[in-house]
């Protein structure tokens, strides 16, 4: 009998060991799971995750080790490492960091070919997914309602260097061929995109029938609700496994420090070449940063957009390093203004 949980991703040899399952959904302190013996549902066990317990708690996607309760709910007894996985700063305490998604082999960066579409925005799911461990493939949709869609996949191209740029349709199927590389049985795929770019809908077209529900958008700003309510792992009819939370679409940037580098090569190019190793990109002479912007080479945009999430993640990371650089940065500024000052009542 082949074990179900290889058909969830799991790789064969861990799938053997026994007492092992996967997290397929969450809901808040219940957790479903698929195991060797199908699917159920799986409670943690107290001593091992509260009460000063080391284990992280688990979130869907990740490969636990488990009691097995044929009579009711299983105990998690440990998370295992993950290959990959989501995080963002914990809602309360942004000292703290909460895995939302974990072990998948693919990213795709949904946005849809309307308002929605956003640079920045996509920047920001760039850095997160190159960080997350997965590849990330941006997936560009509702192309039947686009008439010119050369200038969106440009422009996501240009940003997305080392991505896959794909525009498709979930009505009439266009371009989904494209996204046939990546669909392959027991590969995981999560999906990242806000609200009304219609993730419900290319999922329900990945799977050839209608698994998800899908909620109409706002026609005034193409936005719309959430579909899903909890976050889940769903297997495709043709085994791919997909992965949606409410969670993913307000990641907050959590040591992002190597998918900056990814998502921000052209930029980080610069960096290093200034004249003084302290300079901070302001108006010091031989900044290759600012030569960069004013040859052309750099935008000031793109260049803007690094810095904010460069902040962002130093502030998650560490609030007390982020006010000390934020006042030195203040203070250079400072100094900076009263230099020119003297200089000006120097020449008069």
């Amino acid at each position: 009998m082949k074990n179900i949980l290889i058909e969830y991703g799991c790789p064969a040899a861990l799938a053997e060991k026994g007492n092992l399952a996967r997290i397929t959904a969450v809901h808040k302190e219940r957790y479903g799971i698929v195991s060797e013996t199908g699917e159920g549902f799986a409670k943690l066990k107290s001593s091992v995750y509260y009460n000063g317990g080391a284990e992280p708690f688990p979130t869907v996607g990740d490969y636990v080790e488990i009691q097995p309760n044929p009579l009711g709910d299983s105990l998690v007894t440990r998370t295992l490492p993950r290959q990959s996985f989501f995080s963002r700063p914990d809602v309360f305490l942004a000292t703290w960091e909460q895995a939302v998604a974990a072990n998948f082999d693919y990213v795709f960066i949904v946005m849809s070919l309307n308002q929605n579409f956003n640079l920045r925005r996509l920047e920001r799911y760039l850095t997160s997914a190159w960080q997350s461990g997965g590849l990330p493939v941006v997936v560009l949709t509702k192309l039947d309602l686009c008439e010119d869609p050369a200038p969106f996949i440009c422009e996501a191209e240009r940003i997305a260097a080392g991505a896959a740029v794909c525009a498709v349709s979930a009505l009439t199927g266009e371009g989904l061929d494209k996204l046939g590389e990546y669909l392959k049985p027991q590969k995981t795929i999560v999906f990242l995109g806000s609200s009304g770019v219609g993730k419900s809908s290319l999922t329900n077209a990945l799977a050839g029938e209608e698994l998800m529900k899908v909620n109409a958008i706002r026609e005034e700003d193409a936005r719309g609700r959430h579909t899903t309510t909890h976050r889940q792992l769903l297997r495709l009819p043709n085994g791919v496994l997909v992965i949606d939370t409410p969670g993913m679409r307000e990641l907050g940037m959590w040591d992002v420090s190597e998918g900056l580098g990814e998502a921000f090569t052209d930029v980080e190019t610069f960096l290093g070449r200034c004249r003084f190793t302290d300079c901070t990109h302001q108006n010091e002479p031989g900044c290759a940063v600012r030569a960069a912007i004013a040859s052309g080479k750099l935008s000031e945009s793109r260049w803007a957009s690094y810095q904010q999430l460069k902040r962002e993640a130093l502030y998650s990371e560490d609030k007390g390093e982020f006010l000390r650089q934020r006042q030195a940065k203040h203070k250079a500024i400072a100094r900076m203004v009263r230099q020119r000052k003297k200089d000006r009542r120097a020449k008069y």
